[in-house]
């Protein structure tokens, strides 16, 4: 059988982008899940921080198997057996809880936590951790501060999944940096488009940032 760490780790960069998406309205969750797969976006993550967010998870999950629809701020143990229940196929947390991460692992369930510091990394290294999303990644406002953190591990073959201010812009500059495997972001799908079910400039805003994976990793 497969590691679905390993077919993970292959479709994270594979993918080269994650689309992070708040749905406060479960009955948008196909078309969501539609518009981001009509512009070449297969993987998602959904996070839990409204009271639509598990019911969206699982009309995703249902909608589209062909998706990589995992679950975001995932900080319960409990949280992890009810994506996973859902259909959700990996899990990110903004922070890292051992308890968490644990839960993760006792169910085969790929699983990022959040690191911004040294010392939070080589926690997430202790708990078993290979891919860490560093968030919030862009919090002065450039690469500088992920490239300094990361430095010290790079013999690890640590893989990184940037998110937390990522822009458009700043995709290109993440994703020439050999230690991370996706960038996220919600860009892709802002809630202010999500409200009004603009399908088209999500499709829009995905098929831009494909073509930005592509010409990154074709310049790397």
């Amino acid at each position: 059988m497969d590691d679905p760490n390993a077919v993970w780790k292959e479709r994270l960069h594979r993918s080269g982008v994650v689309a992070v998406v708040t749905l406060d309205d479960a009955d948008a969750a196909e078309g969501l899940a539609e518009a981001l797969w009509s512009g070449g976006v297969g993987m998602v993550e959904l996070t839990l921080r409204t009271e639509a967010a598990m019911e969206a998870l699982r009309r995703m999950c249902r909608a589209f198997p062909q998706m990589a629809i995992g679950a975001g701020t995932v900080i319960d143990p409990e949280q992890v057996r009810r994506v996973q229940d859902a259909g959700a196929v990996f899990a990110v947390a903004p922070g890292l809880n051992p308890r968490v991460v644990r839960a993760a692992a006792d169910a085969g369930m790929p699983f990022a936590p959040g690191v911004f510091t040294p010392s939070e990394i080589e926690l997430a290294v202790e708990c078993g951790c290979r891919v860490l999303k560093f968030f919030p990644a862009a919090a002065s406002g450039d690469v500088r501060h992920f490239q300094s953190v990361i430095a010290p591990y790079a013999h690890l073959g640590l893989r990184y999944i940037p998110l937390g201010g990522i822009t458009a812009e700043l995709v290109p500059v993440f994703l020439r940096e050999p230690a991370v495997a996706a960038v996220g972001g919600s860009w892709l799908a802002p809630r202010p488009a999500l409200a009004a079910r603009d399908w088209k400039t999500v499709t829009a805003n995905a098929r831009q940032v494909v073509e930005q994976v592509r010409t990154s990793r074709k310049a790397a």
